[in-house]
This record gives structure tokens, sequence and C-alpha cells, in this order.
């Protein structure tokens, strides 16, 4: 699959275009909403796990020293927090250009604090898109992270803005915390 997914996520239409949408936001949808939503609601989708394997050539790095930003891996006992944004169909298009780095459009079914669930979409950046980074030792990791940096600013900044939306949710992830913690100990 090649870096650019905006005409695939084009063709993937799940829904009517007419309804409004649930987006499940992992990573920077979480803290970065630069989006028009009618609501948004803390949510989570089960068996599925966030991981930094999914590198950045157009926001937190470039192509000859890409960063690492959050994808999910399925998991099946796995829990993944974030936020929940009910947004109009015609945001997508916007949304399709700021995760063009290899994510496309997947339906899933989010779980809302009470108790209710509802079918809504995600950006899935899988294996078999050029981007991808895939796993690493910890540290090796980190040292990326804690010295990438892109047009969007250092990726650096990408974890610690997620660690801190996350902290704000009251949402527990152990890789996000981790590689926070090794990259915290990194001077650039």
């Amino acid at each position: 699959m090649t870096h650019d997914t905006t005409h695939l996520n084009r063709e993937r239409i799940f829904f009517d275009p007419d309804e409004t949408i649930w987006l499940f936001g992992y990573g920077s949808l979480i803290w970065k909403a630069e989006f028009p939503f009618h609501e948004h609601r803390p949510a989570h989708i089960e068996g599925w796990a966030r991981r930094f394997w999914q590198g950045s050539h157009d926001h937190r790095g470039t192509p000859e020293a890409p960063g690492r930003v959050a994808t999910l891996v399925e998991s099946p006992y796995s829990v993944c927090q974030g936020m929940a944004y009910r947004i109009d169909a015609d945001t997508l298009g916007p949304l399709d250009v700021r995760e063009k780095n290899g994510y496309l459009r997947e339906r899933v079914i989010l779980h809302f604090q009470d108790g209710s669930h509802a079918e809504g979409l995600i950006y899935l950046a899988t294996e078999d898109n050029a981007a991808f980074l895939g796993d690493a030792p910890l540290e090796e990791m980190a040292r990326q992270i804690a010295t990438a940096h892109g047009p969007s600013g250092a990726n650096r900044d990408y974890l610690l803005n997620l660690a801190a939306a996350l902290e704000n949710l009251g949402a527990q992830d152990e890789h996000v915390s981790t590689l926070m913690t090794r990259v915290s100990s990194i001077k650039n």
C-alpha cells in the first residue's frame, strides 16, 4: 500500500453519508481534535492494543528520519481507551488527509462509560502499509521518539500529549507509560 491512503479511504464508505458517525480517537485525535463535532465522550474498544509501531513521515518525522506514532494491533483481551466524537460524514474528508500516512478507515464497536455501545470508525495502520515500522526493543523506540521531528513538531511532544490525555481520561496504558519513562530519560 502506498504512503498516501487518502483516495483509498474515500472509497471506504461504511455508512449513510447523511448520518452522523462515531469516530474513535486513540492517538492524537484524543488531544488534538481540530475538526467539528457534535459531541465527544470517553469510550473504549475491545480486542485492540495501542502500540507505537506506525512510522510518521509527514507529521512527527521525515522520510529520512520517521517518528513513531500510535496504531492499534489486535489483542484479544485488551481494552483501548480513548475519545469518541460524533461527526458529520463530510468531516472525514479533512481527516482522510490528516491520517493519510498509511491509515485506513475501519469499523469497530465503541463502548461508552454508561454501558451503551455504537458502531464507529477508527483510522488503523496495519503492517501492510508503507510507513509501518512494527515492533522494536523499547529502548530503540524511545530513542527514535526522543529524536524525531517533523512538520507537526517533535515526536516526543506527541507521546507527552498522548500520555497527558490518557491520564486526564483516567486511562491506563502500559505501553505508553513505559515509553514515556524511557523517553524522559533521554536528553536531546
